[in-house]
């Protein structure tokens, strides 16, 4: 399939992070996924969902993501598909997923695996859901408690994808926010700076202008822990 520029953005920063046998390895396995995406139900499962899984072996933790998401994507996964790989994945195969929700899925098919990411306690799952997909596709009232959500499990709203859009004028979130903000108060408990940054987005003043949608965000392939 061809690759959307943050794709072929993404492979190059990963294949610039890899050393030679990890990009070899990555050359392989996305190769394999394109000529050989498998079928609904088909067993034993293709290739390429084996690779997923030893994406983090093969290339190291800190470039799994990244490389899982080159992996689904070169595969064309569908939601069925995802759905699958989510329901037998680790709690890191599942991230991968999510990161690749932009890439893959253009309507609200994979919101399921968002609203289950959501309903853990895993923080680099629920910062993981907030992204631009669930920007994209979550409903107003789902939404809102996602950013509840990352308050209450300490997640940075900075995860939130198209936050200062969403945020923007939502009397409703404005409400949740102060209840919320009152609770921890009652019981002596501190109020999280990021309730007071959102808080303060839902004033219709503060509705920024309508720009361009925020871009799929890009798994790290490593980079950041090694600058």
């Amino acid at each position: 399939m061809t690759q959307a520029p943050a794709v072929a953005d993404l492979r190059t920063r990963l294949e610039a992070a890899l050393d030679g046998a990890a990009r070899a390895w990555l050359d392989q396995a996305t190769a394999e996924a394109a000529s050989h995406p498998g079928q609904q139900g088909e067993k034993p499962p293709p290739v390429w969902e084996l690779r997923f899984a030893e994406a983090g072996r093969r290339c190291g933790q800190d470039h799994a993501d990244a490389a899982r998401v080159l992996l689904l994507h070169a595969a064309g996964a569908n939601p069925a598909a995802l759905a699958r790989v989510y329901a037998q994945g680790t709690a890191a195969e599942r991230r991968a997923i999510l990161y690749a929700l932009p890439y893959l899925v253009q309507g609200p098919e994979a919101l399921p695996l968002v609203e289950d990411a959501l309903r853990t306690n895993d923080t680099r799952l629920v910062a993981a859901a907030v992204g631009p997909y669930a920007a994209r596709h979550l409903a107003p009232h789902a939404w809102r408690h996602a950013v509840l959500k990352c308050l209450f499990t300490d997640v940075p709203v900075e995860a939130v994808a198209e936050l200062d859009r969403r945020a923007g004028a939502d009397a409703e979130l404005a409400r949740m926010l102060g209840d919320y903000a009152d609770e921890r108060t009652a019981a002596g408990r501190p109020v999280p700076d990021d309730l007071h940054r959102v808080l303060a987005l839902t004033d219709p003043a503060a509705l920024p202008a309508t720009g361009t949608p925020t871009a799929p965000a890009t798994p790290s392939t490593g980079e950041e822990q090694e600058s």
